[in-house]
């Protein structure tokens, strides 16, 4: 009998074992930080817990051409879903690197209104679905301006009556934008002149005033930290970091609104992906309104959906409202400058070709 029941022991750890290493897995590409971190709590954690699969967590800084380069791989580690840019996502798909997304997986809203409804206008893809608005802004040390603070994008590129260094993303980004937006050029008009050489050449120059005091950043997290430790005065970045870092680390940072470049998250599946079911229900649950008000809650990223946004209410550890630190707020939305995700798709090898030209020789190359 002792050895019968030994055996029947040894037979239940050995399935055990199995069903360990039989555990289903799932690959989730985002960007990492204060952002991962509310994702982990508000999405990660709870997927893992009700469904019992494992998430594996990669970093990256986005863009079309590590996708593009990870699929080209010979044998690529397994990425299921990726956190892009709406912009980058077009691109992406318009070139075959995503898979076809369909808009059945989404769940309802709680009162039974279907996802089209809920989302809003145009979040419902071909290849992807956007999860979240958020801004691309400049921010300052408060402790370089105890005067005059600065109040518009024109502002940033004023080195005279706010001296200082700049940071600005390592990547042709918002910064053409901003460049003509500092000439005055009205919002409406701004991808319109960028459509045209003249547009390029006056952003250049406009970009080219503040050249030597140009430090460049490509995680996330750098512009908080820059100005926190009074190594620039002014820095691109994206709001919800600099939130973070005000509101939990006390960092001495406030956010300048003036021409906040509105831009969108997505969720989108690479091309081929190894488990397509398992990263469709990743996306279910990762949308549902919940969910999406959950993230809100903890960083300042306005969700896209209607019902998620009824759920937005007080930061979770300070306490404070956090509906007026979204991008989509309405007093924010006023100065607020609406990527053309047409025009950055369209415009993306332009855009780098003519950036790293400038860079590396101070020529505008074409």
């Amino acid at each position: 009998m002792r050895g019968l029941e030994a055996l029947v022991v040894a037979l239940c750890l050995l399935a055990g074992a199995a069903a360990a290493d039989e555990r289903a897995t799932l690959t989730v590409v985002t960007w990492g930080g204060a952002y991962e971190a509310a994702q982990r709590a508000a999405i990660f954690a709870p997927f893992e817990a009700k469904t019992g699969v494992e998430l594996e967590i990669v970093r990256w800084d986005g863009g079309v051409a590590p996708l593009r380069a990870h699929l080209a791989a010979e044998d690529p580690p397994r990425w299921d879903v990726v956190d892009m840019l709406r912009s980058d996502a077009r691109a992406a798909c318009r070139e075959g690197l995503l898979a076809p997304f369909d808009a059945a997986i989404l769940a309802p809203a709680p009162d039974g209104t279907p996802a089209r409804d809920d989302f809003h206008d145009g979040a419902i893809a071909d290849c992807f679905v956007s999860q979240l608005v958020f801004a691309t802004v400049i921010a300052y040390d408060d402790r370089a301006f105890p005067g005059d603070k600065p109040q518009t994008v024109a502002d940033f590129f004023d080195l005279e009556r706010f001296p200082g260094k700049r940071a600005l993303r390592e990547a042709p980004v918002g910064l053409f934008d901003w460049a003509l937006r500092a000439y005055g050029v009205p919002r409406s008009q701004i991808y319109e002149l960028l459509s045209t050489e003249r547009g390029f050449r006056l952003a250049f120059r406009r970009l080219d005033q503040i050249r030597d005091d140009l430090v460049w950043w490509r995680d996330g997290a750098t512009p908080a930290r820059l100005l926190a430790e009074g190594r620039v005065a002014m820095a691109s970045g994206y709001n919800g970091r600099f939130f973070h870092a005000r509101i939990a680390r006390g960092a001495p940072i406030s956010v300048i609104w003036d021409s906040a470049l509105l831009a969108e998250n997505v969720w989108a599946m690479p091309a081929g992906v190894e488990d397509r079911d398992l990263a469709e229900r990743f996306i279910r649950f990762a949308t549902a309104a919940e969910q999406l008000g959950a993230v809100a809650n903890r960083i300042s990223y306005g969700p896209t959906r209607a019902s998620a946004m009824r759920r937005v209410g007080l930061h979770v550890e300070a306490g404070i409202p956090m509906r007026p630190h979204l991008p989509t707020a309405p007093r924010h939305l006023e100065r607020a400058l609406r990527k053309d995700y047409g025009w950055y798709a369209a415009t993306e090898d332009l855009r780098r070709r003519r950036f790293e030209a400038w860079r590396s020789n101070g020529v505008a190359g074409r």
